[in-house]
């Protein structure tokens, strides 16, 4: 166990009654409302499919066309002159072994040509270990490069938890601290696998970059959130 595991299981007594009360309390946003995909741009046809939790569910945009794979695939269509057809297929709360569990059997058989994945902020707040993260992805990597072959997964980055306003102090540093171990996790076993590319994300943690929950983005961060994204796929495209 290295320092920080230890330093985590350590406070983890302090943190929890903290983490316990914020959940109670803690707003409860809707997704995004509008359709659950849809096109964008001109040129030649890709197709973008985005899973996971409720980044991919849109929640803290109006719509699911202003949120990350309306977001992401707007900026590709525009970075590359493509034709983008979108679907969103996410759900608040998942983690990624939940995901494994109820939704692998569901995914669309038609392949797209690029596959967002949003998955780990519920895994680092329910106090999975960072070994079971890991067996997780690779098992839901291994799964997806079996569905979707010639696919380019991108796993999206952990966002920045430390500077969620929703959080409390100490509790906001302990989440954030956790959540940067298991982006590191991440990293690491997307290097295992040459479809798999991890997307350190990053957007500014100021209080008029997140939606009224505190906890998602709004529809500006979002924008940057996709940019970011379009712009790793696009530079695999090319």
């Amino acid at each position: 166990m290295n320092m920080k595991s230890m330093l985590f299981w350590m406070t983890l007594p302090v943190m929890l009654p903290q983490a316990v009360l914020l959940r109670r309390r803690a707003p409860r946003f809707p997704s995004a409302a509008g359709p659950c995909e849809g096109s964008v741009g001109d040129g030649a046809l890709v197709r973008l499919l985005a899973i996971g939790d409720s980044i991919v569910a849109g929640v803290g945009a109006r719509l699911l066309s202003k949120a990350l794979v309306g977001q992401t695939a707007a900026a590709l269509a525009e970075r590359g002159g493509l034709h983008v057809q979108w679907q969103a297929i996410g759900q608040t709360g998942m983690t990624a072994r939940r995901f494994i569990d109820t939704r692998l059997d569901t995914l669309p058989s038609q392949a797209p040509d690029y596959l967002i994945v949003s998955l780990g902020v519920n895994d680092v707040t329910s106090l999975s270990t960072v070994s079971r993260w890991q067996i997780n992805l690779r098992t839901l990597f291994d799964a997806l490069s079996e569905r979707y072959p010639d696919a380019l997964i991108v796993f999206a980055g952990m966002p920045p938890l430390g500077g969620f306003p929703l959080l409390p102090q100490p509790l906001r540093a302990w989440v954030g601290m956790r959540g940067k171990v298991f982006d590191g996790a991440t990293a690491g076993v997307a290097r295992e696998y040459d479809s798999v590319h991890h997307v350190p994300i990053e957007f500014e943690t100021t209080p008029g970059a997140f939606a009224d929950d505190g906890f998602h983005p709004n529809e500006d961060s979002y924008a940057v959130y996709g940019d970011e994204l379009a712009a790793a796929i696009y530079r695999r495209l090319a």
